[in-house]
């Protein structure tokens, strides 16, 4: 399974973006606030743009902004906007059909992953960017 830190990552930028309102923040900034490339920033923020969730400006006073309301961003929003992928997949690869286990594990496993992907699902779609804000303890700007 290929495991990914762009949900981290991304709710990471979106916090900041917040706190930032409505200062632009360029994305070496962003970068520097995350301790990663700002090639990775622009990356992701090139899909939050194509989402309509920030958008940027060039020159002087540029750089980027949040274009919604934090509080209307869930954490399941940003899931499936940069994942792409369940959070169990079962394997791509189909068992030996001539093994006892083989022909049952998949159907055994199904809905207790699906399940779990619900689970995961409505806990994400009940936590926001505004009530993370809302979780730390961060200076006024």
């Amino acid at each position: 399974m290929n495991t990914s830190s762009r949900f981290s990552t991304t709710i990471h930028i979106l916090t900041l973006l917040a706190h930032m309102t409505p200062e632009r923040v360029n994305s070496e900034f962003i970068a520097g606030s995350v301790n990663t490339n700002a090639v990775v920033i622009r990356r992701l923020l090139s899909l939050l743009r194509d989402a309509q969730v920030v958008s940027s400006r060039s020159g002087p006073g540029g750089g980027w902004q949040l274009d919604q309301k934090p509080a209307s961003i869930s954490l399941l929003d940003v899931f499936k906007l940069v994942e792409h992928h369940d959070l169990l997949p079962l394997p791509a690869q189909e068992p030996n059909p001539k093994c006892p286990v083989g022909q049952n594990i998949q159907a055994a496993l199904e809905g207790h992953i699906q399940d779990a992907q619900s689970a995961f699902e409505l806990s994400l779609s009940h936590v926001t960017i505004q009530d993370l804000l809302e979780d730390m303890d961060l200076p006024d700007l």
